[in-house]
């Protein structure tokens, strides 16, 4: 077997929202949950999107678990390998991003990546090496009162060079304007300055080609989803690719439709209030939860009979300040490890009443939820909103389709228009 992208994505939403890029762009891609086994086949596809849950883990883990997964994605014969974070960079000063890159680059023995978080379609961009959220500074866009990562910098150069003992310098947007052979030559002369490094400015999808042209070749590349989506194109001119107009074809699935929610973000508040105005939606508190099993099995009794009705909506998505209530009360971890295993034990008991159109929003709860249902692989299908398509896989012998979205993506209708895509 041999594959063309060998990726590794440091949480399952965010390894989704590559995936989904990747097809769109006209390469199969297989997601898996984790490192895969030694006799995995990925079949026919092109690209392997690893996903990890090693953004908010212990630096040390991340680190050994995103070599381990190289190092299956190596043996699978992969081209180029890519390692994608969020659009955001959402980490703390220890890491885990700068640690994991370094190591990375260690083991594949060499010593220049760039740095791309930018997708100018999810309002995500970056100039001057300031990361914007829409027409905010990261530190002002909300961000800066993220549950586990909270982004208090917007400066990449800043930030990243805090995480490194690497030298951290700026591909600039008046490069990037003049196109691949300018690129190229700022590249050289920032690898002949000593960067480990290069943040890439990037305020339009145009800026994202020139980048992928310039760095085709490279053994590593690190990023957001959006850099991904101009690298097939490069490929294909490289040669490594054929076209392919049907990428993201899955099976037809139909049957009862659930939405599970723990993100708190504020695209995701806006979708669920705009979601309950015409379906039934039952509410998780995680100080309720630190009291026993009970109100998880209220939610699912209070499912089990509208199965196979509207598309129903169990969430514990909450404000900030009814989050920070509640992890003063029970500790950020506690609380956060309530939330997970309570929708991830609705999550199963649904799947197992009949469910099988499931969507899954947040990072940290798509993990709990998909380890929950032991799915080892997704093959990716076509897009919802920018960053979120349907997945099909395979749980207790039947085909479930699933959308595992990130808190801040998609449209304000998202809940109920996914269901209408299928």
């Amino acid at each position: 077997m041999s594959i063309v992208l060998g990726a590794i994505a440091d949480d399952f939403t965010g390894a989704t929202d590559l995936a989904n890029n990747l097809v769109r762009a006209g390469m199969r891609t297989i997601q898996t949950i984790g490192v895969p086994d030694h006799d995995f086949d990925p079949g026919d596809a092109d690209a392997v999107v690893v996903a990890l849950k090693s953004r908010s883990c212990p630096v040390a883990e991340a680190v050994a678990d995103s070599k381990a997964a190289l190092e299956w994605l190596r043996a699978a014969g992969a081209r180029q390998f890519f390692f994608k974070y969020c659009s955001t960079f959402d980490s703390t000063d220890q890491g885990n991003i700068g640690p994991v890159a370094d190591a990375l680059l260690e083991s594949l023995e060499d010593d220049f990546a760039v740095v791309c978080p930018s997708f100018p379609t999810n309002k995500r961009t970056v100039y001057q090496g300031y990361l914007f959220a829409g027409d905010r500074l990261l530190n002002e866009s909300g961000m800066e009162n993220h549950p586990l990562n909270p982004m208090t910098d917007a400066d990449l150069v800043r930030v990243l060079g805090r995480q490194t003992d690497g030298k951290v310098g700026l591909l600039d947007f008046v490069t990037l304007q003049q196109g691949r052979h300018a690129a190229i030559e700022r590249i050289t002369q920032l690898r002949n300055a000593g960067c480990r490094y290069a943040i890439c400015d990037t305020l339009e999808d145009s800026q994202l080609e020139v980048i992928a042209a310039a760095i085709s070749e490279h053994k590593l590349v690190t990023g957001g989803s959006g850099i991904a989506q101009a690298l097939p194109a490069e490929y294909r001119r490289l040669g490594w690719l054929q076209a392919n107009k049907d990428a993201g074809k899955l099976s037809q699935i139909s049957g009862p439709e659930l939405v599970v929610s723990g993100s708190c973000s504020q695209a995701t508040l806006g979708q669920i209030a705009h979601f309950k105005e015409n379906h039934h939606a039952f509410a998780l508190d995680p100080l309720t939860l630190a009291g026993g099993d009970g109100q998880v099995d209220e939610a699912i009794e209070w499912a089990l009979p509208k199965l196979g009705g509207k598309p129903l909506l169990v969430y514990a998505s909450a404000p900030p300040e009814r989050v920070r209530q509640a992890q003063q009360q029970l500790g950020i971890e506690q609380a956060g490890q309530l939330v997970e295993q309570a929708l991830a034990r609705v999550a199963r008991e649904l799947v197992s009443a009949g469910v099988r159109r499931l969507i899954v929003a947040g990072g940290e709860t798509s993990g709990a939820v998909v380890s929950a249902l032991a799915v080892r692989s997704l093959r990716i299908g076509h897009q919802i909103d920018p960053g979120v398509p349907w997945t099909e896989t395979t749980v207790n012998g039947k085909n479930i389709a699933l959308a595992l979205k990130s808190g801040n993506f998609g449209g304000v209708d998202f809940f109920s228009r996914a269901f209408e895509v299928l």
